[in-house]
């Protein structure tokens, strides 16, 4: 199984310091929608894996994060892709957590819920605790340089860990690169 794990806020849509807390706030990054599609497309599995400290935070409630999904999710199906699945961290980050990344408490629900293992699958993230995340269960990680993905790239490019990280400017970008490494494989 080809799974791609996706973080949400600065990859999938704009990111705000100041979170985003409902529908309408929830704006697609251009391009990410149809790059998920696309991806869906060509046989990946995509889930969204996302720390969604704002509900611990009181800063919106359950009914707002799931009319942010549901209109993630239409719009993928518009384009004619699907997302596989959804899986969050709803605590404050006080409350140390195994859920909250870059813990690996979401891959354990992802690798429970598909019955695998994510050794060796992709996972897309703007932020340093989605790359150690990856590292932390040997995913590949990936960064775009969407949502906080320039101000972690000047993080990792100070460190020989993340020398051979995989750089694209956005989603989009890496669906491309990930497509033409599946037409290769062929």
């Amino acid at each position: 199984m080809g799974l791609i794990i996706l973080d949400r806020d600065g990859v999938i849509n704009e990111d705000s310091d100041h979170f985003i807390k409902n529908a309408d706030e929830w704006v697609p990054i251009p391009g990410s929608i149809d790059a998920i599609a696309t991806l869906s497309q060509h046989g990946f599995t995509l889930v969204v894996a996302s720390n969604q400290s704002g509900l611990g935070r009181n800063l919106f409630d359950l009914d707002d994060l799931e009319a942010m999904h549901s209109k993630m999710r239409q719009l993928v199906e518009n384009a004619g892709g699907l997302i596989s699945g959804i899986f969050y961290c709803p605590h404050h980050p006080d409350d140390n957590c195994q859920c909250r990344k870059p813990k690996p408490g979401l891959l354990d629900a992802i690798e429970e819920e598909f019955q695998c293992s994510v050794n060796g699958q992709i996972l897309i993230g703007d932020n340093l605790k989605d790359l150690q995340l990856a590292r932390s269960r040997s995913c590949i990680p990936i960064l775009v340089k969407t949502g906080k993905g320039l101000s972690t790239l000047q993080k990792t490019e100070k460190s020989d860990e993340w020398k051979d990280l995989l750089v694209f400017s956005n989603l989009a970008e890496a669906a491309n690169y990930l497509l033409r490494g599946k037409e290769t494989k062929r």
